[in-house]
């Protein structure tokens, strides 16, 4: 699906970039065609390149891959580590069940609603464009009160 992607921008007059360790493109799984890739030493600093290079975070359908990846600029995003928005392609409603999930862990107390708001999602492209112009939510101050505070 990256490679299907990647062609469609190059293919419209865009730029894209890859990013790829190098045990991957010993496999060559690398995009043979991408002007820009980028090499890098270990999965860790790929996501780092990425994470660096992106202006927002895109999770299309995927495997184990993409949920962690996903997950970890999500919770960046609620550390404060950076103010990336982060958004789910919803397509024939697979991420239903992680949306779902998110949604139940604000209410079992486990995700606070303002840092849910971190997650927007939409099936279509165009509209999960425009929600990710929004600056995501700020960083909780505190996320654990004490007992005098409940």
């Amino acid at each position: 699906l990256m490679g299907v992607i990647a062609d469609a921008v190059l293919g419209a007059g865009g730029h894209a970039i890859g990013v790829i360790p190098h045990a991957l493109v010993a496999r060559e799984l690398a995009h043979g065609s991408l002007p820009d890739l980028r090499v890098v030493h270990s999965m860790h600093e790929r996501k780092a390149m990425m994470a660096s290079l992106a202006d927002a975070f895109i999770a299309m359908p995927g495997g184990f891959g993409t949920f962690e990846e996903f997950c970890e600029v999500v919770t960046w995003t609620q550390l404060g580590l950076h103010r990336k928005a982060c958004g789910l392609l919803n397509v024939g409603g697979f991420y239903d069940p992680l949306i779902s999930l998110f949604d139940r862990a604000v209410a079992e107390g486990f995700l606070k609603g303002a840092n849910r708001t971190i997650v927007v999602s939409s099936a279509h492209p165009g509209e999960l464009l425009d929600e990710l112009t929004r600056p995501p939510a700020l960083p909780e101050a505190r996320w654990i009160s004490g007992p005098d505070e409940a």
